[in-house]
């Protein structure tokens, strides 16, 4: 399994790029710097390009889906693309009755009880991964030197909305079944590693340069419900891709005590939400990790200076990392000013990318504003 010579991490383009570089472990030429939903509902730009359009039919227009990946990269100077989707998208391909909801998030039509449903799911096929290759392929051709991400939900995040049917606060429909049903309960999350695995697959090989594996709702579980019931999907959805030689990531909100299990799977970079300190995950880790992470989405209304003395801290704290990558601690809200994002990656980009730190932090001063 092997990524075809024009393939930007082959052919040159985004192998030595910051972000690879960092993902890898090395010291890249400037710090690198992306933001989890930097393409979206914070940009007017992509507001007026989705007027009238839903969003899963917005994913599966090739030409619209590479547009709104390129927006924030043209806007913020960030250090990567993130593939515009959703994670139910493979299932949409595959034939499964599930939409976005606006106000709620992904609705199913038929939530799934027993194993004769896992049974009755249809398979995703390579050819409905189509417009998904197409988009892909769009994108990197703009992009240049800058590497595209691809990415995927993790099969407990996937398995969790079949199951529930919706979004849900404490997912008890899962974690019920992976005990009371846990035939059912594996039969689901092998379809969804299987699911989430074609699609990132898709993504690598048509140009995406790193993948990253989503499992939003992992902190629901305690560490023994997810090194028994979930890490093994998990590593069954990157079976699919690890051949490829493109960069992993590991990314959950609310896991700070499964960062050791979720590294186990198979992956390069562990993303750290806004909970946990880098210096301290780094720690929990063995210093052996590159991470991704963790400015808090909740300070990016706060003043300028609160703003920025903490991304100063995030980055201090990351520099004990072998590898770190700047992001958000979770996705960006919507109604965040894009120019504070912007700012954010001017203020990355103007540190030293060794990460030493001196009585200024790396000859920064804290402004005035």
């Amino acid at each position: 399994m092997t990524l075809q010579s024009s393939h930007p991490l082959i052919d040159g383009r985004t192998s030595d790029s910051p972000l690879i570089t960092a993902y890898r472990g090395g010291k890249p030429s400037r710090k690198p710097i992306w933001f989890m939903r930097q393409a979206g509902r914070s940009l007017p730009e992509y507001r007026k390009l989705r007027e009238g359009i839903s969003m899963l039919d917005s994913c599966l227009q090739p030409e619209l889906a590479s547009e709104i990946t390129l927006q924030p990269v043209r806007r913020h100077d960030v250090d990567a693309a993130i593939f515009f989707s959703d994670i139910v998208i493979p299932l949409k391909l595959a034939g499964v009755g599930v939409d976005i909801v606006p106000g709620v998030g992904p609705v199913l039509e038929k939530p799934i009880r027993s194993l004769e449903d896992v049974k009755a799911l249809p398979v995703l096929t390579e050819e409905a991964l189509q417009p998904i290759r197409d988009a892909v392929g769009l994108t990197v051709a703009e992009l240049g030197n800058t590497p595209l991400i691809g990415f995927a939900g993790a099969p407990f995040t996937l398995a969790a909305y079949m199951v529930e049917g919706k979004p849900s606060r404490d997912h008890l429909g899962p974690r019920s079944m992976m005990h009371g049903d846990p035939e059912t309960w594996q039969a689901l999350a092998n379809w969804a590693a299987d699911a989430s695995g074609k699609f990132l697959k898709a993504q690598l090989e048509a140009g995406a340069s790193a993948g990253q594996l989503f499992d939003s709702w992992a902190g629901s579980l305690g560490l023994a419900d997810y090194q028994q019931h979930v890490a093994p999907a998990s590593r069954r959805a990157l079976d699919q891709v690890r051949g490829l030689g493109a960069p992993l990531v590991h990314f959950g909100t609310g896991t700070s005590e499964l960062l050791l299990a979720m590294r186990e799977v198979g992956v390069d970079v562990i993303g750290v939400d806004y909970r946990l300190p880098l210096d301290e995950a780094n720690r929990r880790l063995g210093g052996t990790t590159p991470l991704q992470g963790n400015i808090d989405p909740a300070l990016l209304t706060a003043p300028w200076p609160i703003l920025e003395a903490h991304v100063l801290d995030v980055i201090e704290r990351g520099a004990s990392a072998p590898g770190h990558v700047l992001n958000l601690g979770h996705g960006v809200p919507p109604e965040t000013d894009p120019s504070v994002l912007s700012r954010i990656v001017e203020l990355v980009h103007s540190e030293q990318p060794d990460g030493d730190f001196g009585a200024e932090v790396s000859g920064h001063r804290v402004s005035e504003e």
